[in-house]
């Protein structure tokens, strides 16, 4: 069987120093968006916790809103609010309770 005998040495083209120089560029450069792209998550993911931590807040005011609105019921008195609600004067029940959470959220800050 006849066959080609390997030659000894490295087989390809020996890399330069300027593509040395020019990998190592590139390695910076994509380190650099990295870590672009790593500060722009954490940018957005902080937003989305914030943004959920005043849900929270918005949550935790309303209900708040709705133990006391039992506890007067439970000692016989109607809320304003529910009245309104018993009424149908919905309009009247919105803004009172649009300005009872700001209030509220202002006085939690």
């Amino acid at each position: 069987m006849a066959g080609k005998v390997k030659k000894p040495g490295k087989r390809g083209r020996k890399p330069a120093k300027i593509d040395l120089k020019a990998k190592l560029e590139r390695s910076r450069q994509s380190a650099r968006e990295c870590r672009a792209r790593k500060k722009l998550r954490y940018q957005y993911l902080e937003e989305l916790v914030s943004s959920k931590e005043r849900a929270i807040c918005a949550l935790r005011e309303e209900l708040e809103m709705y133990k006391q609105w039992c506890s007067a019921m439970d000692q016989g008195k109607i809320p304003s609010e529910i009245k309104a609600l018993l009424t149908g004067d919905e309009q009247k029940i919105s803004r009172k309770l649009f300005v009872e959470l700001k209030l509220n959220h202002h006085s939690s800050e």
